[in-house]
C-alpha cells in the first residue's frame, strides 16, 4: 500500500489532478475562515478562543456546523457551506421518484442535465431562505445554537457581533452567503472534473476532518488535565477507546462495502449474423443502500418538536419535560431508531425500483436462475432488498447512536465521540472509499499495483472511476500555486502585524 501512495506521484496526469484537488480544498478552507462583511471579527476571535471545547450536542445544529466545516462558529462566508444545495439534490431525488412527469423527464435524452439545473435553481432560493435567517440570527446572536455563549464575550468586550445592523447587512448578508455557496459548488464542479474523488463530497470531509484537531485537543484535556487537576475520566478508558475506535472503522468498511451479489444469466442473441453466447453477470445490492440519508432525515425532524417544545412554551415545565427526553435519554434513542428504521426503508422505496429492473432483464435476455422473469423476478428483488434494509438500518442505527452513548455513559467529550460514529464516520469513510477507488483505476490503468494485492476497493457508487474533465494545464497550475503563495504570505502578514498590536 505505501509503494501505492509512492506511485501516484510518477503518473504526471495523476499528480496534477491530486495536487489540484488539494489547492481547491486550500481554498475551501480559507473561505471558512473569512467573516461576513459587517460582523464583527474581533468578538469571533475572542469567543472562539474558549470555544475549542464547547459543543452543544448531536441535533441538526452540530450537523450543519459539521457540514460548513465550523465556518458557522467564524460567521463566515462559507457559512451555509453545500447544505442548500445538498437539500436541494435531495428533494429533486424525491421528487423525481413521486412525480411521475420528472420521472419521465430524467429517461429523456438531456433530462439530467435539465433536473441539475432545476437543482441549481432550487439551491439558490434555500441560499436566499436561509441567509436571510442567518443574518437575522447574527444580528440577535443569543437566538443563535451556534454561538453558545457568546453573549458574554460581547458584554465582556463592550461591542456588539453586528456594529450595523438593518436591512442593508440582511442583503449584503444574503448575497455574500449565497455567492459563497455557489462558489463552493463551482469548486466541487472543479474537482469532480480536473481532481480525484467527487467534489461536493471531498468539502463537506474537508470540513468535518477540520474539526479533528479541535477533538484531539480536547480528549487530551479530558484524559490529561493540566494544573495538577484529577482526571475525569479513566486513563484505561483512552486506550480502550483508541482499540473501539479500530474496530467501529473496520466495521463501517466492512459494511459500506458489503453487498449481496445476485446471478443473472443472459440467453444466447443473434446480433445481425452473429451469435452471442450466453453470460453469466451478477447484480450488486448493497446491505447500506441509502447510505447517511437516514441519519440526517432523522435527526432533522426530531430536532424540530424539542426545539418547537423549548421555545414557543419556554414557561411550561411539561414542554420542558418533553424537550430533555427528545434530546436526551432512552425516549430519544428510541424515537432515533425507530426513524432510522422508518427512513431506510423509505429512501429504498423511492430510490431502489425492482419492477423496472426486471422488466429491463426481461428486454435484454436476462434472468435470475431459479426465478421466473416478470413479476416473480420483481418480487425476488424486492424480498432479498427488504431483507438486506433491514441489516443495514440496524448498522446505521448502532452507527448512530455511539457518539451520544459515548459522549453520555463514559464522560467522553461529544466533540470527540463525534469521530466515532454518525454522519461524521460514515461520510469520511465513504468518501475516501470512493477516493482510493478512483486512484487506484489510474494506477492499474498504468500497470501500477493498486492499494490491495487481493481484491478491489469498491466505492458507494458505481460510476465512472476518472474525472469527465481533463486535467488542469500547466498554467493554470502554476497561476493557482502563485495564488496559495500570495494568500500564506497575506496571511502571515496579517499575523505578524496582529501580534505587534496586542
Amino acid at each position: 500500500m505505501i509503494s501505492a501512495f509512492s506511485n501516484t506521484f510518477k503518473i504526471p496526469e495523476l499528480r496534477t489532478r491530486i495536487l489540484f484537488t488539494l489547492i481547491m480544498l486550500v481554498v475551501v478552507r480559507i473561505g471558512a475562515a473569512i467573516t461576513c462583511p459587517g460582523v464583527n471579527a474581533a468578538v469571533i476571535q475572542e469567543w472562539f478562543q474558549g470555544q475549542i471545547s464547547n459543543d452543544t450536542s448531536g441535533n441538526v445544529a452540530a450537523l450543519f456546523n459539521i457540514f460548513s466545516g465550523g465556518a458557522l462558529e467564524n460567521c463566515a462566508v462559507f457559512s451555509l457551506g453545500v447544505m442548500p444545495y445538498i437539500s436541494a439534490s435531495i428533494m429533486l431525488q424525491l421528487l423525481t421518484a413521486v412525480i411521475p412527469s420528472l420521472g419521465k423527464l430524467a429517461k429523456e435524452d438531456g433530462g439530467r442535465q435539465k433536473i441539475s439545473q432545476y437543482t441549481r435553481y432550487a439551491t439558490i432560493a434555500l441560499c436566499v431562505f436561509q441567509g436571510y435567517l442567518l443574518a437575522l440570527t447574527f444580528e440577535n446572536p443569543a437566538n443563535n445554537p451556534f454561538l453558545h455563549g457568546i453573549m458574554d464575550t460581547i458584554t465582556k468586550m463592550g461591542m456588539p457581533l453586528v456594529s450595523d445592523p438593518g436591512i442593508a447587512f440582511r442583503v449584503m448578508t444574503v448575497i455574500t452567503l449565497t455567492a459563497g455557496t455557489m462558489f463552493l459548488m463551482w469548486i466541487g464542479d472543479q474537482i469532480t472534473d480536473r481532481g480525484v474523488g467527487n467534489g461536493m463530497s471531498m468539502i463537506i470531509t474537508v470540513g468535518i476532518v477540520a474539526r479533528l484537531p479541535a477533538a484531539l485537543i480536547q480528549a487530551w484535556r479530558t484524559f490529561v488535565p493540566s494544573g495538577g487537576q484529577g482526571s475525569q475520566v479513566n486513563p484505561m478508558v483512552l486506550v480502550f477507546m483508541l482499540a473501539f475506535l479500530v474496530i467501529v472503522i473496520a466495521a463501517v468498511i466492512c459494511v459500506t462495502q458489503a453487498q449481496r451479489k445476485i446471478t443473472v444469466q443472459y440467453a444466447k442473441r443473434v446480433v445481425g449474423q452473429k451469435m452471442y453466447e450466453g453470460q453469466k453477470q451478477y447484480m450488486p445490492l448493497k446491505v447500506n443502500y441509502a447510505g447517511v440519508m437516514p441519519i440526517i432525515f432523522a435527526q432533522a425532524l426530531l430536532v424540530f418538536p424539542s426545539t418547537i417544545a423549548s421555545t414557543a412554551f419556554k414557561t411550561s415545565p411539561i414542554a420542558h419535560t418533553i424537550a430533555d427526553h427528545l434530546t436526551h435519554g432512552w425516549v430519544h434513542y428510541t424515537v432515533y431508531a425507530l426513524m432510522i428504521f422508518f427512513f431506510s426503508y423509505f429512501w429504498v422505496a423511492t430510490q431502489f425500483q425492482p419492477q423496472q429492473i426486471a422488466e429491463d432483464l426481461k428486454k435484454y435476455g436476462g434472468y435470475v436462475p431459479g426465478v421466473r422473469p416478470g413479476k416473480p423476478t420483481a418480487d425476488f428483488l424486492d424480498f432479498t432488498m427488504t431483507r438486506l434494509t433491514f441489516a443495514g438500518a440496524i448498522f446505521l442505527t448502532i452507527i448512530a447512536i455511539l457518539p451520544g452513548m459515548l459522549s453520555e455513559k463514559m464522560n467522553v467529550p461529544y466533540i470527540t465521540a463525534q469521530f466515532f460514529g454518525g454522519t461524521s464516520l460514515l461520510i469520511m469513510v465513504g468518501v475516501i472509499l470512493d477516493t482510493m477507488r478512483q486512484v487506484e483505476t489510474h494506477l492499474i490503468q498504468r500497470h501500477y499495483d493498486g492499494f490491495l494485492r487481493k481484491g478491489k476497493i469498491r466505492g458507494r457508487f458505481d460510476r465512472s472511476p476518472t474525472g469527465r474533465g481533463d486535467a488542469a494545464g500547466q498554467n493554470t497550475m502554476l497561476w493557482l500555486y502563485v495564488g496559495i503563495a500570495l494568500l500564506f504570505i497575506a496571511g502571515m502578514a496579517i499575523l505578524v502585524a496582529s501580534r505587534f498590536q496586542h
